[in-house]
């Protein structure tokens, strides 16, 4: 049975699993809803048959506005340690902002204003596509917060250093436009392109070797801001199980064989 309900929809279409936050009106997360995403998330980690992930927002105008406001507001989500709240096995907020075991790829398909806390969901996937009227924020200051969900850990890693601070500092909102400029979204579509190229991508990833995919992912995360000579120490040596089951794999003879062949190749995952 798949996870999900009228505020967290989970479809499944082959190898990809689609995520659909549907909130109204601002897609904002309060602490089930966070619980609710991480349900999916394992879900997707877990089976085995699923190769990628597509999160979006429902509507047109907001993908997410973060934190549920009024939640907070009325005591029924936690501010002080928040993340103590947070199941540990459910990854962190909206499940994937500290999914640190999930080796799956992620795309971010982008339907509207991506605030705070959605933010932080963002940049915790692995591609953004995103619709050319999405702008981001993190409008988190003024509110006397932080927004401590994984924008301060990443997005001075993603962007020159004093525009992230631009960002933090002043709450600015910066259009997708500008976001592709610096690298922070791989694309920018027309609304009605969005969830057709993030299948497309969707698509294309779920045709390659499994275990080659997840490697990738599992190899970047041991390496992240390691010296050069210690990436390559930490990739050959490391307790890296998928990358050193990649190397072994049937698949892998296959993906060079099928070249020399001249042929598609028929990956089974093992």
């Amino acid at each position: 049975m798949l996870p999900g309900d009228d505020e967290v929809r989970v479809a499944v279409d082959g190898a990809v699993m689609t995520i659909t936050l549907d909130r109204p009106k601002a897609n904002a997360i309060d602490l089930p809803t966070s619980r609710k995403l991480g349900e999916a998330f394992v879900y997707f980690r877990e089976n085995p048959d699923l190769k990628v992930a597509i999160i979006t927002g429902a509507g047109e105008k907001i993908f997410c506005a973060g934190w549920d406001l009024k939640a907070l507001d009325a005591g029924d989500t936690p501010l002080e340690n928040w993340w103590e709240a947070e199941n540990p096995d459910l990854g962190g907020f909206a499940g994937i902002t500290e999914m640190w075991n999930l080796n799956k790829p992620v795309i971010a398909a982008l339907n509207g204003l991506t605030i705070g806390a959605g933010f932080e969901i963002a940049l915790a996937c692995d591609l953004i596509i995103a619709a050319d009227h999405v702008e981001f924020a993190l409008p988190e200051l003024p509110l006397g917060l932080i927004p401590d969900a994984g924008a301060v850990q990443r997005l001075p890693r993603r962007l020159p250093y004093n525009i992230a601070l631009e960002m933090l500092y002043l709450g600015r909102r910066m259009p997708a436009t500008e976001a592709a400029h610096y690298g922070l979204v791989n694309q920018v579509v027309q609304a009605d392109e969005l969830i057709p190229m993030a299948r497309d991508w969707a698509d294309k990833l779920s045709a390659v070797a499994p275990l080659a995919l997840q490697a990738v992912k599992e190899v970047l995360r041991a390496i992240e801001c390691e010296p050069l000579e210690h990436a390559f120490h930490k990739m050959r040596y490391d307790d890296l199980p998928i990358y050193k089951a990649m190397l072994s794999s049937n698949d892998a003879f296959e993906g060079v064989n099928a070249f020399v062949e001249k042929r598609d190749a028929r990956f089974k995952g093992n």
